[in-house]
């Protein structure tokens, strides 16, 4: 449970836990996604947010949207491709501020 493994792969582990869940889940070097399938969104949510991961999806999987920004945490990337986040690696921020004299009329 701690390679990274690009495929079609799940996981059934036993658990007891929603926190040991999470901790077994996070017990790895990489974070690029995770899913978590469940009928309590109140558990979906927690969970969601606790993984270490880019993206997770809920209910779903491969769920990809040119809007949402993709990368992974840990050892799974830096930065992000796709979506605003995604932009901001091609530009630069400059301000520029200008005096306007006021007319004399």
């Amino acid at each position: 449970a701690k390679e990274e493994i690009f495929g079609p792969v799940q996981q059934i582990i036993k658990f007891k836990t929603v926190d040991e869940v999470i901790k077994r889940a996070n017990n790895t070097h990489y974070g690029l996604v995770a899913a978590v399938f469940t009928k309590d969104i109140n558990k979906a949510f927690t969970v969601a947010s606790a993984l270490q991961a880019g993206t997770v999806w809920v209910n779903c999987y491969n769920a990809m949207h040119v809007q949402s920004p993709f990368g992974g945490f840990k050892m799974s990337g830096n930065g992000r491709e796709m979506g605003e986040y995604g932009l901001q690696e091609y530009t630069e921020i400059k301000t520029i501020t200008i005096k306007i004299p006021q007319k004399n009329s």
